[in-house]
């Protein structure tokens, strides 16, 4: 596994961790016979450097790189450690790249946020999300974020399951939808 690519490492390591065989109801309500826990990979300390590293390549080719984005996150949990690999990613290449978090919610105390981390008004930002069935973690995130004055650039996710996700994001957005894996990287097309 050593002489293949990064990203080829990561499908593989998805494969092995991430992917659950069976039938299992999504947080959509639709069934499928298969879940793509991806928990499993975000936060593995093999997979999860390496998903930080994919992505931040996979945003710097479709020209959203460190000059054009200062921070990623999205809707707690899925996004959490994705964005947390990418900040990690970047800094192990010298470069600046911010974190943060989107909660459901603001909270009813303390600093009553409902992002955290490094104030995001007027940064432009990429909603990260480790897979997306129906896209609505990542609506909800763009709308919280365009309503703290965030300039939200694109989506990015981890794995895409070909479930319509792409399609409701760019429908709703205009935003670019993009994905560093698919279910043919996972040998489940």
């Amino acid at each position: 596994m050593t002489n293949d690519t990064p990203r080829t490492q990561l499908a593989a390591l998805v494969r092995e961790l991430a992917v659950v065989r069976g039938e299992v109801t999504l947080a959509s309500g639709l069934t499928s016979d298969f879940y793509v826990d991806m928990r499993r990979a975000t936060l593995h300390h093999a997979a999860a450097p390496l998903i930080g590293h994919v992505m931040l390549d996979m945003l710097e080719e479709a020209g959203y790189g460190p000059e054009e984005v200062d921070a990623v996150g999205g809707l707690t949990m899925g996004a959490d450690p994705v964005a947390t690999a990418m900040l990690h990613a970047a800094a192990s290449r010298g470069l600046d790249l911010d974190a943060f978090v989107v909660r459901k919610e603001a909270k009813s105390h303390g600093m009553r946020r409902r992002i955290e981390g490094p104030d995001v008004t007027g940064r432009r930002v990429v909603v990260l999300e480790d897979t997306s069935t129906t896209g609505g973690s990542p609506l909800q995130a763009i709308e919280a974020l365009r309503e703290a004055g965030a300039q939200v650039q694109a989506v990015a996710v981890v794995v895409d399951r070909a479930t319509g996700a792409r399609e409701a994001i760019e429908g709703a957005t205009g935003l670019p939808y993009l994905a560093a894996l698919d279910l043919a990287d996972l040998g489940l097309d």
